[in-house]
């Protein structure tokens, strides 16, 4: 399937409206702008995607909008359970590209990773979804839809905080959201909105590999919880994982996320740091990342490397973690290492590769070329 045989769908499709955009939407349609508060409602608190089923909008209006609009949510053509109760969803979007969802249920809360490009721009060396290349930005549609899928599949159908069963939104599944930036801000206005999902914004987390303007500009616009992928304490080492660094330094990126937290004492940054055995984990690594850190407010995520078939790093042990992670909390930094959930179905961090029409060819480079590998 190929983007010139997708027919572009001839109704307007209401699921990634925000608040905002459906007060617009239903002004031009000749309805009260209220009708935006009972549509969120209903599309998302309770889940339903057939007007006919709205039962508080009037008949004329239910045809009507029957008629012109449309609640189209992405299909679920695979769903896979882990023997640690994460669950993970193929879900295929309207031009046949094919992206990953992941929900990890945990004693205090449900965190679903949610998706924001078909495949991925960036190309770190580390990350499953990078081999699959690059097609296009997700609309906000189909990132909201995203959770939509899930609570409906999860049993979630109020808006009551007692009763939810998604409780932390994470933007870490495929792609660099940031460089969606509009698309993801509406998708994430809709996941606050008390007519939604009434999530806070201490509950959506997005992460980034560092894309510094758009930093600067989620702290004006959205400023949700922030996670950067830093992977490494120097500009040489982050240059080989994570290429976008040679954009955006180490020095201009930890400058920004100053900024971002800045007037409020009580926010930190997540820093997540991918721990790859013989390459970024070895104690003077660790008293680098330390000096790196300083004076930024920080919380560091230790994850263990997640193996991908074709890729030759390999995970840290767990006593180099151990090692790595004393050093970091001796210094004063707050240090968890994460635990690794979901890796029988490939659903662990950095494992997302859903089925993507790469326009880039990276994923016909990578077939033929091996990922570098990694001494000792």
């Amino acid at each position: 399937m190929t983007d010139d045989n997708i027919s572009e769908p001839s109704s307007t499709n209401l699921l990634g409206m925000d608040r905002s955009a459906l007060r617009q939407y239903c002004e031009t349609i000749g309805e009260k702008p209220f009708r935006a508060q009972q549509l969120l409602q209903w599309i998302h608190q309770r889940g339903v995607s057939q007007f006919d089923a709205m039962t508080d909008l009037s008949k004329e209006l239910r045809s009507k909008l029957a008629g012109i609009a449309e609640i189209r949510v992405p299909e679920v053509v695979e769903e896979q359970h882990a023997s640690d109760g994460t669950r993970k969803w193929l879900l295929r979007l309207q031009d046949g590209n094919c992206i990953e969802t992941v929900f990890i249920p945990e004693d205090d809360r449900g965190t679903l990773c949610v998706s924001s490009q078909a495949g991925c721009v960036l190309n770190c060396s580390f990350c499953s979804t990078a081999r699959q290349g690059f097609n296009r930005n997700l609309e906000a549609d189909e990132i909201i839809g995203q959770l939509w899928v899930a609570a409906r599949t999860l049993g979630q159908k109020s808006g009551s905080t007692d009763e939810r069963i998604i409780t932390n939104i994470v933007m870490m599944g495929m792609g660099e959201p940031l460089l969606n930036f509009d698309n993801v801000i509406q998708a994430m206005r809709i996941m606050l909105d008390d007519w939604a999902y009434g999530l806070s914004k201490r509950r959506i987390t997005l992460s980034t590999a560092g894309v510094v303007p758009a930093i600067d500009r989620l702290r004006e616009t959205l400023p949700v919880s922030l996670a950067v992928s830093l992977h490494a304490p120097n500009d040489e080492l982050r240059n080989e994982l994570v290429p976008l660094n040679r954009k955006y330094p180490i020095r201009d990126l930890l400058a920004a996320c100053k900024r971002y937290v800045s007037g409020d004492s009580r926010r930190r940054i997540t820093f997540e740091y991918v721990m790859i055995d013989g390459l970024n984990d070895s104690p003077e690594h660790a008293r680098q990342l330390v000096r790196c850190l300083e004076g930024v407010p920080s919380k560091i995520n230790l994850i263990p490397f997640n193996p991908f078939p074709g890729t030759m790093y390999q995970r840290s042990s767990q006593d180099r973690i151990n090692r790595f992670r004393d050093i970091l909390m001796r210094s004063g930094l707050v240090t968890v290492t994460r635990k690794t959930r979901g890796d029988d179905i490939d659903a662990a961090c950095g494992q997302l590769a859903g089925k993507v029409h790469d326009r880039t060819r990276r994923s016909q480079r990578e077939s033929v070329q091996p990922v570098p590998g990694v001494g000792g």
